[in-house]
């Protein structure tokens, strides 16, 4: 069906989400007109404290091949700098368009705002705005209950292939080759780090984006990498390449959760039918798929506590708690965190390996972070914008609200203090990892390696890594951290009195999985 909108000039605004297939605004926009293409680099965007170079290297790469994409259909990407209502105010007064396309956005508050403002100019303009679903997260969603339903449903449904062709605008009665060259000085191509002011270096071990890269890597994981993702996702030994690395992937759209979810199905329905040939299947596929396909809800369900709270980026979700941490803020202890220097050798090589490749397995992220939190007693938002800055795959969503959970200011989650020590011996008992990382250990023993500060004098010697010279001593005590941490929660907790219980309940309400009550949500 063709809406009023048909046959005038259509754009559609890529924002997180550069990729072509199963790409909704642009299907819908090329059913009924011309299209443009428009990517803004934003100064308030790229400038904002959660921005990186290893973010904006992986959208440069993205935008490429979705130029060329659109170019290979008969469109064409522009790519403008600028606020974003100064940049269609521009555009509009070289060609009228009517509609604008994009997906929703679960962003940080720069976005948000920066969308009340689109939405005021657009209704000022008489334009219509068609904001699309992206994935399973819901706007304006009234209650939980219910949510992993829609989820399911968006899910089910056939990923949208790529247009085939695409019709682009023609010149303005009168404009001609002047509208051309005026299009062509809003269009500033590709930008480097340096023309837009982006802070940062490059991360050696990074993975490069696009569209095509992101199906290969869902192809190499359901194909042999995934077999045992369920076993081995925990430890940083086997986690670079049993996890599926999507993550960046589906933070800046290369592929939709749609076509992961797709895909994951298609697999495990290509396994039943070769095991009803009689044909060997590895049964690890059924058990690591499963798992695979509940964190890609797990997604999801942590983007939308950000998209019912937009607060919760800068405020602890749980209010009663605010005042926990706040006012002791540590800066040498925040600095040796951030450096991979705390003395704890798997905190400090998750951290440097977050440093030279932008990714790291979850448990070691949920180790980071509560290490942050409760060893170090450090308030989360500042350590949440450091890491913001560091993962590639920085999803605001999933990114604050995990950082709450593993800090305990949610109120509706168990208290995680992990133990830096008994992650070494559980993951990486042999230093793989660790030595690759921090090389300042190579030589120490594998029974040293958990609590290198308890080496002897000698054997520090000997194996060429001795304690506060060439590897800091431990910032804190385990044991004395861990008991002080909880002492203080609960201490902290009684003073709040019955008002911490009635906001609990609140908090659960809004934010709260419902499995356990066998509501769906």
């Amino acid at each position: 069906m063709r809406s009023a909108d048909s046959g005038l000039g259509q754009l559609v605004w890529f924002k997180r989400d550069l990729r072509i297939h199963d790409h909704a605004p642009l299907t819908e926009a090329a059913r009924r007109g011309p299209v443009l293409g428009l990517y803004v680099y934003e100064p308030s965007v790229v400038r904002s404290s959660e921005f990186d170079f290893c973010h904006l290297q992986f959208i440069n790469e993205s935008l490429a091949e979705l130029s060329a994409n659109l170019s290979a259909r008969g469109g064409r990407l522009v790519i403008a700098h600028g606020e974003i209502v100064p940049v269609l105010e521009r555009l509009r007064s070289l060609c009228q368009f009517n509609a604008i396309w994009s997906h929703e956005e679960t962003g940080n508050d720069v976005t948000y705002r920066r969308d009340l403002a689109i939405g005021e100019w657009c209704r000022s303009h008489g334009i219509a705005w068609h904001e699309l679903p992206q994935t399973g997260v819901v706007r304006r969603l009234r209650s939980r209950d219910g949510w992993s339903r829609i989820w399911a449903r968006r899910m089910a449904d056939a990923p949208l292939p790529a247009p085939a062709t695409i019709s682009s605008w023609d010149a303005p009665a009168g404009r001609n080759d002047s509208w051309r060259q005026h299009l062509a000085g809003l269009d500033v191509g590709i930008l480097d780090a340096g023309a837009l002011g982006v802070a940062g270096v490059s991360k050696p071990e990074a993975w490069h984006g696009g569209e095509a890269n992101a199906r290969k890597v869902l192809a190499s994981f359901l194909d042999h990498r995934g077999v045992n993702y369920q076993r081995e996702m925990s430890s940083p030994v086997t986690a670079f390449d049993s996890c599926s690395r999507l993550s960046p992937y589906l933070a800046w759209g290369n592929i939709s959760m749609r076509a992961v979810h797709n895909a994951a199905r298609d697999r495990v329905a290509e396994l039943r039918e070769q095991q009803a040939f009689g044909m060997p299947v590895d049964r690890r596929w059924f058990m690591s798929i499963r798992a695979f396909e509940a964190r890609l809800r797990w997604h999801c369900h942590f983007m939308q506590k950000l998209e019912s709270e937009p607060a919760i980026e800068f405020h602890n979700m749980m209010r009663s708690l605010d005042g926990l941490r706040e006012a002791e803020f540590d800066e040498s202890r925040f600095s040796a965190w951030c450096a991979g220097e705390t003395g704890f050798p798997m905190v400090d090589a998750s951290m440097r390996a977050l440093h030279r490749g932008g990714w790291i397995n979850f448990r070691m992220r949920a180790m980071l972070v509560s290490f942050a939190a409760w060893h170090l007693w450090l308030h989360w938002r500042r350590p949440a914008v450091f890491l913001a800055r560091h993962f590639i795959d920085f999803e605001p969503g999933i990114h604050f609200s995990q950082f709450q959970m593993q800090s305990g200011t949610t109120g509706i989650n168990a208290l995680r203090i992990y133990s830096p020590a008994k992650q070494v011996l559980d993951h990486d008992p042999s230093g793989v990892f660790i030595r690759k990382y921090v090389p300042e250990l190579a030589g120490i023993p594998d029974e040293f390696l958990a609590e290198p500060h308890l080496m002897p004098a000698a054997t520090q010697k000997e194996s060429g890594c001795v304690i506060g010279k060439d590897y800091p001593a431990p910032l804190v005590d385990h044991k004395t951290a861990w008991k002080a941490a909880r002492e203080r929660v609960s201490a902290f907790r009684k003073s709040a009195g019955p008002a911490l219980k009635d906001e609990k309940k609140a908090v659960l309400a809004r934010h709260g999985s419902r499995k356990k009550t066998g509501k769906s949500g």
